[in-house]
């Protein structure tokens, strides 16, 4: 981001976030809580990683993907809630221009490299189950690799143009942003200078990318369940569907409260809704993914029992 010769256009070097304004004690909880839960988020999530890393049973396309959008949340509920940590413990509760962009590029850049990761994990499983026989020729090293960069590349590409033109905008004050996120919405209300062409452009993204991405999933889905409902084999059945679910209460948890927050109309929800919703999707799902794919997929099971269980084997050796 360019932001030299800021000072000759605004008067604001930093910005104060409220978070959760509350009393001191409850200011506590919420640390305690929110700590918590992002260590669990990064446990989780670490836990699936090293499961494919290390088990070779895994090493296929489907874990692979699953691997590096587990460290993509990592990465995505980094971005915010160790600054929401620290505001929670601080009084002046300030984040400087340069940091506050920078989140708001992280934040957002990694929300889109989700959306992308759920389109190519949907499109996994089409291939795997509507086309079977051509799976193997199709998605080979090459095109998952491709697919894996592509993935982590798109958001912080389609992005750069939004945190652009806004870092260019003019803030002479009030620096105070009702969220304990730097959001592009909250910005702008704070901006001196009118930019409709910075907010069409946002909102025209959001609009194509969440519908756009949206579409493309349930599309894939629902000829993936088409053709699930045509095996003949119970079990086949049972586990090809077992594995949708998954990715679907997944797309549910991302996508549902995103909707609701960017692209309903009208959108102008009250802020403790703004931040109750941001709060979902940027903490909570994060947090529910890897028990979502650890408790309804065997063979992650296996694998987790396999690297973190006990070492029953190691024990019987020493006893005897």
């Amino acid at each position: 981001m360019n932001v030299s010769g800021r000072e000759t256009t605004t008067s604001v070097s930093y910005f104060i976030l409220l978070g959760f304004p509350s009393s001191p004690e409850m200011q506590l909880l919420y640390f305690g809580l929110f700590s918590v839960t992002y260590t669990l988020t990064l446990m989780g999530n670490a836990a699936i990683v090293c499961a494919v890393r290390w088990d070779r049973c895994l090493h296929t396309p489907m874990y692979i993907l699953l691997a590096n959008f587990s460290l993509l949340e990592m990465c995505y509920v980094t971005t915010t809630v160790p600054n929401m940590l620290a505001n929670l413990l601080s009084t002046s509760k300030s984040i400087s221009f340069v940091r506050c962009f920078a989140q708001f590029y992280f934040f957002f850049s990694f929300g889109y490299d989700e959306g992308f990761y759920l389109c190519i994990m949907a499109l996994d499983r089409y291939l795997a189950i509507c086309r079977p026989l051509h799976y193997p020729s199709i998605m080979t090293k090459k095109l998952y690799t491709g697919l894996i960069i592509l993935g982590w590349s798109s958001g912080f590409i389609i992005y750069l143009t939004p945190v652009i033109l806004i870092s260019q905008l003019s803030f002479c004050g009030p620096n105070t942003i009702d969220h304990f996120i730097c959001d592009l919405v909250q910005l702008m209300m704070l901006s001196c200078t009118k930019d409709n062409t910075t907010q069409f452009i946002y909102s025209t993204l959001n609009v194509f990318f969440m519908i756009g991405t949206f579409i493309f999933i349930l599309s894939s889905y629902a000829l993936v369940i088409r053709t699930v409902l045509k095996i003949p084999s119970t079990a086949s059945k049972h586990k090809a569907f077992s594995t949708c679910a998954s990715h679907l209460a997944v797309v549910t948890l991302f996508y549902v409260p995103i909707l609701v927050m960017y692209v309903s109309p009208g959108s102008g929800h009250p802020v403790k809704m703004q931040k109750f919703i941001t709060l979902f999707y940027s903490v909570i799902t994060p947090l529910c993914n890897p028990l979502i794919y650890s408790l309804r997929n065997k063979e992650m099971k296996t694998a987790l029992k396999k690297i973190f269980g006990p070492k029953q084997g190691v024990s019987k050796t020493q006893i005897s």
